[in-house]
């Protein structure tokens, strides 16, 4: 079971996994030999399931973003949706993807350098799948907020 030292540490690694030991343990009153301790063991549980490091707004902010709305034609095709899944989930260009409740099936983020390569994606991807009924494409016009972030408190999990 996770402490309330374990969760401070995952909410502030959550936002910065860059900080050394020493600068958490400015925040939170434990020694940094117990918190790298402790972080090794988050990891090692599964509690921490990868870190990754994103990318600066120089790098991404002249790039074509579209959330993708995409409604399937057959929901008893299990195997149908189980291989456009594994196509989506091995495609560079899609940065998430969810099951979804309404009108849609799938919500999807889609990250490419162009039109050029977000068509292709598409075409490869949706236009040349059976299951897929159709899709409609909002392009994103620029990020409010970006936050992969969940707050964790005591009463957790």
């Amino acid at each position: 079971m996770l402490d309330r030292f374990d969760l401070a540490l995952l909410n502030l690694v959550q936002r910065d996994d860059s900080l050394t030991a020493d600068r958490i343990a400015e925040r939170v009153a434990l020694s940094p030999s117990a918190i790298a301790r402790r972080l090794r063991r988050l990891r090692a549980d599964g509690w921490i399931a990868r870190t990754i490091g994103l990318l600066s707004d120089r790098l991404t902010e002249r790039r074509l973003r579209a959330l993708l709305f995409i409604e399937l034609a057959e929901h008893a095709d299990l195997q149908g949706k189980a291989e456009l899944e594994a196509r989506l989930r091995k495609a560079d260009e899609l940065q998430f993807c969810y099951e979804t409740t309404g009108e849609c099936d799938l919500l999807a983020m889609v990250d490419c350098a162009s039109m050029a390569e977000f068509n292709a994606f598409c075409d490869d991807v949706l236009v040349a799948d059976p299951l897929v009924r159709r899709y409609e494409t909002s392009f994103v016009k620029r990020e409010v907020k970006f936050a992969p972030f969940v707050q964790l408190t005591s009463s957790q999990p």
